[in-house]
Order: C-alpha cells, then sequence, then structure tokens
C-alpha cells in the first residue's frame, strides 16, 4: 500500500464566474502579442515556481507569478493548459475560473484547458459558464472528446434539474467558507494487493509470483457525477454510492492481480485536513482529467500501462456505470464499456461487465496460486470489499472511529458467502479479524468456510 497526494479539496476564495470568451469572439488587448513578452525559456521555470507555491499553500505567490506570466505569455496554450491544471490540483477552482475564464479561446488554446475549465465551474455550480463552455468544446467538432463531453453533459444536466444554486460566499459573514480557505488534502491511497489480503502476508501460496515483463493497470476511484452537497457527504461515514465507486476498482484490481501478465492496483480517495490526522473518504464529483492521470503514473512506482477511470450515477433505484480505458503511453482513450442495473438484475449486468473487460485485456487466470474465481454474487462481493477497505483504512488510522459505518449487514452478506471459494473465505476471516481488533461490534454467527489448506493456515495466521 502507498499513498501520494493527488487533488486538493475543491475550493479557494469566492469571486463571481466572468463569462467565459466565445472563439469567435474578438479578443482584447490582453490577449494580443506583447511586444515585451517573456523569453521562451523563462515561462516554464516561472510556472514551476508558482506550482511550488501553490504546494506551500502560497496562493497568492503563486497568483502573482501567474499574472505576470499571463501578461507576458498568454496566448500560448501550453500556459493556459498549466496553470489550469496546477490550480485545479491544488484545489483552486475559483482561481481557474478568475484567471483562466476570461483568457480562454477554443480556437487558440484547445480542448484541455477548456476541459480543465469546464470542471472548475461545474464543480462551482455555475452552470451558465458550464453550459456555454461545453457549447463552445462540441463546436470543435472533436471525435476523440465526444464520449467525454456527453460525460459532462449528463453531469450538467444533473445540476440544471437540482436545486443547488452556485456556491458563493457565506451570507452571514459576507466572506469565504472557512472550510474552502484550507481546503482538505485528497491522497490517494494506493493499494497493490488484493483488500482481502492484508494481514494474511504470512500465509504462503494466497498470491502468485509475479515475474517480469508485466503489464501495469490502475484502477481509479469513480467519479459521482450529480450527486448533491458532495463536500458534506463525503465528511460523513460511508454510503452506498460511495462505497460503489471504491468497490468497483477494487475487484477489478484484483481480478487483474491473479493474471499471470498484469500488476495492478486500486487507487482510493482519502481526505485530510491535518498532516498526519485521520480524515474521511474523498469524493469526486467529475470524471478524471488527463492531469490528474499523469499525477498518478507520476506518483506510481514502475509507471503504468493502462488506467481505468470512470462515473457511476443511481436514479430512482437503477444504476448506470461508465468505465474508460486509457492507454498511458499515447494518453489516449482505447476503450469504453457501460452498465446498468437494478438492484434486481445487478450480479447478472456485473457478471457481464467483469467478462468484458477480462476478455478485452486479454485476462488469463494465474495457476501458482489461489485459483481466482469470479464470485457467485457480485454485488455482494462488492459489499464485502468496500466494508474490507473501510476497516482496513481504519486499523490504519487514515479513518477515524466516528467514519465507521453499521457493518452488520456488511458481515452478514459476506458471511453467507463465505464457502463460495477460497477468495471469500479469507475475506470473511481478515474483515472479522479486523472488527475484533478494532473493538466493533458485529452479532454475526461465525461463518462456515471452504475447507482448504489455505484457509486453514489463514485461520491460524490470524488466531481464529
Amino acid at each position: 500500500m502507498g499513498a501520494m497526494g493527488i487533488f486538493d479539496r475543491l475550493l479557494g476564495k469566492n469571486d463571481p464566474a466572468p463569462e467565459p470568451s466565445d472563439p469567435s469572439a474578438d479578443g482584447d488587448d490582453s490577449l494580443s502579442a506583447d511586444k515585451n513578452a517573456m523569453p521562451a525559456g523563462k515561462v516554464m521555470p516561472r510556472l514551476v515556481e508558482a506550482r511550488e507555491k501553490l504546494e506551500a499553500k502560497d496562493l497568492d505567490g503563486a497568483k502573482d507569478i501567474y499574472e505576470e506570466v499571463l501578461s507576458a505569455s498568454g496566448e500560448r496554450p501550453d500556459v493556459l493548459v498549466t496553470i489550469s491544471g496546477d490550480l485545479g490540483v491544488n484545489g483552486y477552482l475559483r482561481e481557474i475560473v478568475e484567471l483562466i475564464g476570461p483568457r480562454y479561446d477554443a480556437d487558440k488554446h484547445g480542448p484541455a484547458t477548456g476541459i480543465n475549465l469546464l470542471q472548475a465551474y461545474l464543480a462551482l455550480r455555475h452552470v451558465d459558464a458550464a453550459q456555454h463552455i461545453l457549447d463552445i468544446l462540441y463546436a470543435l467538432n472533436r471525435p476523440e472528446l465526444e464520449n467525454r463531453l456527453y460525460g459532462f453533459s449528463n453531469a450538467l444536466g444533473d445540476l440544471l434539474h437540482s436545486d443547488l444554486g452556485p456556491l458563493e460566499e457565506n451570507p452571514k459573514t459576507g466572506e469565504s467558507d472557512p472550510v474552502n480557505e484550507d481546503p482538505a488534502q485528497i491522497n490517494m491511497v494506493n493499494l497493490t494487493k488484493p483488500i482481502w489480503f492484508y494481514g494474511l502476508e504470512e500465509v504462503a501460496g494466497v498470491l502468485p509470483e509475479k515475474g517480469e515483463k508485466l503489464r501495469r493497470v490502475s484502477f481509479a476511484q469513480l467519479a459521482l457525477p450529480g450527486i448533491e452537497d458532495l463536500i458534506n457527504l463525503s465528511g460523513q461515514p460511508e454510503e452506498k454510492m460511495g462505497r460503489l465507486s471504491r468497490a468497483i476498482p477494487l475487484w477489478l484490481a484484483e481480478t487483474f492481480y491473479f493474471s499471470p501478465h498484469y500488476e495492478s492496483n486500486a487507487a482510493v480517495g482519502v481526505s485530510t485536513t491535518q498532516p498526519g490526522q485521520p480524515g474521511h473518504y474523498g469524493l469526486f464529483p467529475s470524471e478524471w482529467t488527463t492531469d490528474n492521470l499523469q499525477q498518478l503514473v507520476n506518483t506510481t512506482e514502475g509507471g503504468l500501462d493502462y488506467i481505468f477511470t470512470g462515473a457511476i450515477r443511481q436514479k430512482d433505484g437503477d444504476y448506470e456505470l461508465i468505465l474508460r480505458v486509457w492507454e498511458v503511453r499515447k494518453f489516449r482513450e482505447r476503450k469504453q464499456f457501460t452498465a446498468r442495473w437494478t438492484p434486481a438484475s445487478a450480479d447478472e449486468e456485473l457478471g457481464k461487465l467483469h467478462e468484458q473487460i477480462s476478455m478485452f485485456m486479454e485476462w488469463s487466470a494465474d495457476e501458482s496460486a489461489l485459483t481466482y474465481r469470479k464470485p457467485t454474487s457480485p454485488r455482494a462481493w462488492l459489499e464485502t470489499l468496500g466494508a474490507s477497505v473501510t476497516l482496513f483504512l481504519a486499523e490504519k488510522q487514515l479513518l477515524p472511529p466516528d467514519q465507521m459505518p453499521d457493518f452488520t449487514e456488511a458481515v452478514t452478506s459476506t458471511s453467507k458467502h463465505a464457502a463460495d471459494n477460497e477468495a471469500t473465505s479469507l475475506a470473511c476471516l481478515t474483515m472479522r479479524a479486523r472488527l475484533n481488533q478494532l473493538g466493533i461490534a458485529a452479532d454475526v454467527p461465525a461463518p462456515e468456510l471452504i475447507d482448504t489448506p489455505l484457509v486453514k493456515s489463514a485461520q491460524t495466521a490470524l488466531g481464529g
């Protein structure tokens, strides 16, 4: 397991949302060629300085540099995409709106900056500005953007039909919300083994041995577009949609770990306001950008070949999931998978999705250790994985006791399926061991486990 800082929590100081420029509009003087433009060799070093100031929480210092660079080289596409990306990664979405919104010209600056700006408007719930940018991006007629723009269009549609207004200053004080003055850091916890394996390191034969020339794949926590009051929700004990956003990547990462051709991991977001102190889960309002993907690659030892990202939404009991496979070498979307299900069809549809992904990625089972089998009930298995990661992070003191939900339903379901195969038995053992260690009561009878030497060894190792 490893941890890596990817984004800060969303908001900096509040500013009104300026209307972004239309590519057909005439540029103003601030966008015209500057005779005193900064020498090309000095632009990127200055932006690196600004990034370091952002990371040190010196926003004013970073903005001074940005104003200097933009006044001299604001026409350069790489400048705008770098500034908007660095601000977004460090949680300063209002500053993207302030600095980039008035300058953005899609024909001149390209779609990458526009997508960063669009995500800022969506997160800040500035509907009109988001719609304007979305229309501009559609007008570029770029086929490779079409699927992503549909996703943003759906998110905007959810926002339009919600009762949520723009995120504004605190109406009682006229000042920015204190939560936004000190944005919480979201760290991506990189789980490099199946979540139920942690605690069984001394048990031989659970995981396959890994050779060389492996394809490295990461499964990122899913976004939850359209979820209302995301910031407050993320600070509460886990709920079903957040659990699914983590459990689905955990399931896929576990599957690919049991293949001789892959090294896999799952990236789960945990938000903290004070370094070294327990926090709460991080939730994401929109899908990952290519900037986020690049940071994930840069902070993953050995790099990555593929990344799975996506989003999940639920409405009136119906679920819709979209997954994207990114080829890291070219940072292009290779494939898109979708699944829709109701509670009654969940096991069938999730099973189909699992098979489709396995076939596309040419998955095959490793025969050198535990024989990995698809769960008989994928939906129940996702509940097991979701509960298991929460208990694991609590054990590692990344989540505090007040973030623990009622585990009775998850433990009951896990116990019911414990004898399905070796993995489900091992997951049941490690879950119950963590409950005991954390002093969390779960009044569920001892489960029936599959009777194999591997499971018996795990029982002995865990003191069961």
